[in-house]
């Protein structure tokens, strides 16, 4: 029996810069599903400790802020500076942030008639039932000078050393934390996009995804 029979859900994993955020956005757009980057939910956590001039250790403040995030009103723009992703991966290890956050995530995930969500743990923890599993990954240098070039557009002044270190310790942070580790689930299809292009990317999972539609069909 489907996990979510009314509704068909994609979840996307891999560490930052990876791709897998306009990957997943590709793929809401071409099936017509709601799409949710669950790190901006952690951002808007990091976000609205910033500007309230709150400390970004304060496991209570952070997890009140948590409660308080509607994922209607999520702003990629606003929550994409490079001081605020930092942060977020401070608050990300907090396992009562980390509850808050991914109880209003499965809700997300819930509504028929599907929807796309990537993250860190979206098929390990969020959506363990998922109907297809995308773990998207590239070599750090990769996802430094993919990171980089954003960054560099928007009018950053970090350097490519700067944010090749970032990525390393957000890696690190991540995989390494206590509470919904990332990592691939079993049943994740790996998709490294090392040497993909976005086009190549997209093609790669929409057969995937694709598949598992057609199989379902005919259950």
């Amino acid at each position: 029996m489907k996990s979510y029979p009314h509704c068909f859900v994609i979840a996307i994993d891999g560490p930052a810069a990876s791709g897998k955020g306009t990957l997943a956005r590709r793929i809401a757009g071409h099936y017509g599903f709601p799409h949710l980057d669950t790190g901006l939910t952690y951002r808007a956590v990091a976000r609205t400790l910033i500007i309230e001039d709150l400390p970004l250790d304060n496991e209570d403040l952070a997890a009140q802020a948590a409660g308080n995030i509607d994922l209607a009103h999520l702003d990629r723009e606003l929550l994409s500076a490079y001081r605020i992703a930092e942060a977020a991966s401070q608050v990300a290890v907090m396992p009562t942030v980390r509850t808050a956050l991914v109880e209003k995530q499965r809700a997300f995930a819930e509504t028929p008639p599907g929807a796309v969500l990537d993250g860190r743990d979206i098929g390990t923890v969020v959506c363990p039932g998922a109907d297809v599993k995308l773990y998207v990954t590239a070599s750090p240098q990769v996802r430094a000078e993919r990171r980089h070039a954003e960054l560099a557009e928007a009018g950053g002044t970090e350097t490519l050393s700067e944010v090749l270190e970032d990525i390393r310790r957000r890696d690190e942070r991540d995989m390494s934390r206590a509470q919904s580790p990332l990592k691939p689930a079993d049943d994740a299809h790996l998709l490294d996009t090392s040497k993909m292009d976005i086009e190549a990317a997209f093609r790669a999972a929409l057969d995937v995804i694709d598949a598992r539609r057609a199989a379902g069909q005919q259950i």
